[in-house]
């Protein structure tokens, strides 16, 4: 509005003038007149034409980057301010528009579970885990949370609510729908011509969850998935499901978790999707380190800055852009936020 009403007192300023010429007093003078007025309505013209770009670059997007900082020893730091941080994208330095600590956006969490055969025995001390989670994390009338289970196909068993008991009530329905063939027993019923019955399509399911059940949330998004990182049967890559976070600015924290008697725990898969949208991921080896991990993720949550800046490079083309946060001469702190964004597309 600011430029709007600038480039109204230009014009104004231009009939105010016009009106007060003096008569013509013969072709000298009403060509001297002509001439003046032309070069004044030239400059009207182009400081207009200005004002109007900047209006148009005042209104373009702002991308918007949660991020967290920590020292070496994984402590948080609390007290940075704008003029500590310097942001780049595709390695060209960018103006900051604000820089803000924010502990009240809401959140919107999905909690994903893996229930293929190699988490059968770790399933309950995770289910304990989740419950716990969403008592102490969850604020009434302020976030939303959801459980998903997920196999050879992903089953949303509660949407998103503000209910804890609900989703407790959720939890407490997770059951593995495989059990370990080596026992030679199955559990649940298998999906009608479902030849991937007991596989895991890790990649589908964070791909899903991301485009369909989070995509048009408000407040900051986030997936907790509880695998042990191994997929199986996926239709999609690996970098189909970050880049489905990317657009939709989701950060997905990961707990590796499964069967010692399985193949392990996939650190390689779930480091990345974890590193590439800002989230962590963590491994723990016990019901205490289990519990010590969802604290961390609350904590996390609830320590972090926004920053926001207009992106230099306006091109509408729908292009990948690569962000990257750093703290202005602390080498030893570790900035986590997402690795970029698409850039819109289109007019």
């Amino acid at each position: 509005m600011k430029h709007q009403k600038i480039i109204l007192v230009a014009a104004i300023a231009v009939s105010a003038w016009s009106l007060t010429l003096p008569g013509r007093t013969g072709a000298r003078a009403a060509g001297q007149q002509t001439k003046q007025k032309s070069q004044k309505d030239d400059k009207s013209q182009k400081a207009a034409g200005n004002q109007d770009d900047q209006a148009i670059r005042l209104g373009a997007a702002l991308v918007t980057v949660p991020l967290a900082v920590t020292d070496k020893h994984n402590a948080y730091i609390n007290d940075l301010t704008k003029e500590d941080m310097e942001v780049l994208e595709d390695n060209k330095p960018q103006q900051i528009f604000s820089f803000e600590k924010r502990t009240d956006l809401p959140l919107t969490m999905a909690m994903l579970i893996d229930i293929s055969g190699s988490e059968n025995n770790t399933l309950p001390i995770e289910v304990e885990a989740g419950s716990d989670f969403f008592n102490k994390v969850l604020r009434p009338s302020k976030d939303l949370a959801a459980v998903i289970t997920f196999e050879s196909e992903a089953v949303l068993l509660q949407d998103l609510t503000q209910n804890v008991n609900r989703l407790q009530a959720a939890l407490r329905r997770v059951k593995p729908a495989v059990a370990d063939a080596r026992v030679g027993s199955v559990t649940g019923t298998p999906p009608i011509n479902d030849t991937r019955v007991g596989s895991t399509a890790l990649y589908d399911a964070v791909y899903s969850v991301s485009g369909d059940l989070l995509k048009k949330e408000a407040g900051r998004r986030v997936i907790i998935l509880i695998t042990d990182g191994f997929d199986t049967s996926s239709s999609l890559k690996m970098k189909d499901a970050i880049e489905a976070a990317w657009r939709n600015e989701i950060v997905i924290y990961s707990i590796g978790i499964g069967d010692p008697g399985f193949e392990g725990i996939n650190r390689g898969v779930l480091g990345k999707m974890s590193s590439e949208t800002g989230g962590r991921a963590f491994y723990p080896k016990s019901r205490q380190s289990l519990q010590e991990a969802f604290s961390q993720i609350d904590e996390d949550l609830r320590q972090m800055y926004i920053l926001s800046y207009q992106p230099s490079n306006d091109a509408r083309d729908g292009s990948f852009r690569q962000i990257a946060v750093k703290v202005k001469n602390k080498k030893d702190l570790t900035v986590r936020h997402r690795r970029g964004y698409f850039a819109p597309k289109g007019a």
